[in-house]
């Protein structure tokens, strides 16, 4: 017989994790773009794009991102934060899917 108490409980804390490592990745690129780290993958690096971007359009945006950087009116100081809370994200985010694995693997909590 199936427990649909049990059922229930995993299903909503898959969901429930699931939105918490999304939620914490979004929020982890948006503090470094706050911050200025504005992530740009260089077309040679990602060759598995569906759409490849020429050398001068990439170069259009790098010098936007740079644009939009200097153009940030937040102190250094607040920037500074933005970027330590950013890794603090990933870092939690890196944590969470740790602690999925080590739920899931038996041999590792025996």
């Amino acid at each position: 017989m199936i427990d649909w108490s049990a059922f229930l409980v995993v299903s909503g804390a898959s969901l429930f994790s699931a939105a918490l490592l999304v939620s914490l990745y979004s929020f982890g690129l948006r503090l470094l773009t706050t911050a200025g780290r504005i992530p740009l993958v260089e077309p040679a690096e990602f060759t598995g794009a569906i759409t490849v971007r020429s050398p001068k359009k990439a170069a259009k945006e790098v010098k936007r991102a740079r644009k939009a950087a200097a153009a940030n009116p937040l102190t250094p100081g607040v920037k500074r934060l933005a970027l330590y809370a950013g890794y603090a994200c990933f870092v939690l985010c890196g944590v969470a899917v740790l602690y999925g694995v080590y739920l899931i693997v038996p041999a590792l909590h025996r």
